[in-house]
């Protein structure tokens, strides 16, 4: 069973219950075990043409509609195996349409994991067609499978983000703005540029998040979006987690030339209207795509040196999320396409995170 959506209409999906096929030479099935339904799925719906998300599990074209197989990310265990690479048991964790299983076509297997070498994954990013070992996945921990699966994905794109600022010199700026600062990647982000001196963070969020934001503790300040006149006149970083247009032309107005750099992250409003008439001061808003910054580290420092850096990390920002982080689990077709549609409403209360499965009723 797998979930499509219509690229034209993300409201506009249905639950499908497709035959199982049997393996090819030098495949395996994956049987999904538990993933995450966070906002970042919208994310990558939103952004599924231009960035070829949608490729990775390609869809189906029927009586006009183009169905796209949304990812999500979590653990998976192999069920049936016809490579000889690849045991039957292993646990990996990685990058899976929202679906019950998953047949790979293992590769580039080395000391931590594989690779899924289908043809449809050959034009996406390595990081996405990535599996991890368990066994052999420094970072893994038994105990903390629901926050792995809801917030290393996103964890990763925060290291990316307060690595690429401080790669640049934070591009002289002693304030970092986020938006849509109770989003998770905002939050990762917050936590990471807490830690470096001298540097004020600022979170953006709404009127109805500003208790959750300022009592996480990470942000120094918390704005609401009309309350932006209240920016500080002094250099500044941007991080757009929210995809909203409105609030980025308030934020380069605010600060103006003092705005030092201005980067996209994320669309959490997928749905905001988008007005291109305003030209906007300051810097040009410049899309962060994190495996072009991971690939630069990997050169910088080196594979092991680059994934030292992030387990370091996140040994410090895991436990810090038991203080705010609620999981809630969600089983079956149904209760699963709910949470969905829960958060393309944005009806989602930023203290709880959903760890699914399609198992159960």
């Amino acid at each position: 069973m797998h979930l499509d959506v219509d690229k034209a209409d993300f409201h506009h999906v249905r639950m499908v219950d497709g035959p199982v096929t049997p393996l090819g030479p030098g495949q395996a099935r994956l049987s999904i075990d538990a993933f995450g339904l966070t906002a970042n799925n919208i994310t990558y719906a939103v952004v599924g043409e231009a960035m070829n998300y949608w490729g990775c599990f390609p869809g189906v074209v029927e009586d006009g509609i183009d169905w796209g197989r949304l990812p999500v990310w979590g653990f998976a265990d192999v069920v049936e195996s016809a490579s000889d690479e690849v045991a039957v048991g292993t646990r990996v964790y990685g990058y899976f349409p929202l679906a019950g299983e998953l047949v790979i076509e293992p590769g580039r297997v080395d000391d931590q994991g594989f690779s899924d070498i289908t043809p449809s994954r050959e034009s996406v990013p390595s990081v996405y067609a990535r599996y991890s070992v368990t066994t052999a996945d420094r970072i893994y921990d038994p105990a903390r499978e629901n926050q792995h699966i809801l917030l290393w994905p996103l964890f990763i794109t925060s290291f990316v983000v307060d690595d690429f600022l401080g790669d640049n010199g934070l591009f002289g700026a002693t304030t970092a703005v986020i938006s849509s600062a109770s989003a998770k990647t905002a939050i990762g982000s917050a936590f990471l540029l807490a830690e470096r001196p001298d540097l004020e963070v600022v979170g953006l969020t709404s009127a109805a998040n500003r208790d959750f934001v300022a009592d996480l503790g990470c942000y120094d300040r918390v704005l609401t979006y009309d309350d932006l006149t209240a920016l500080d006149a002094v250099p500044t970083c941007y991080v757009d987690v929210a995809g909203r247009r409105d609030v980025t032309q308030a934020v380069h107005r605010a600060l103006g030339d003092q705005l030092r750099h201005s980067m996209i992250v994320g669309d959490t409003h997928w749905d905001s209207a988008d007005d291109d008439t305003e030209v906007l001061p300051g810097p040009t808003p410049e899309l962060l795509f994190a495996p072009t910054q991971i690939a630069k580290r990997r050169t910088d420092w080196g594979r092991d040196g680059f994934e030292t850096a992030v387990a370091g990390a996140w040994s410090r920002f895991a436990p810090w999320t038991d203080r705010w982080l609620a999981v809630r689990h969600i089983a079956g077709p149904d209760a699963v396409e709910a949470a969905y549609r829960a958060l393309l409403s944005g009806k989602v209360d930023p203290r709880i995170a959903d760890v699914c499965t399609l198992a159960g009723s």
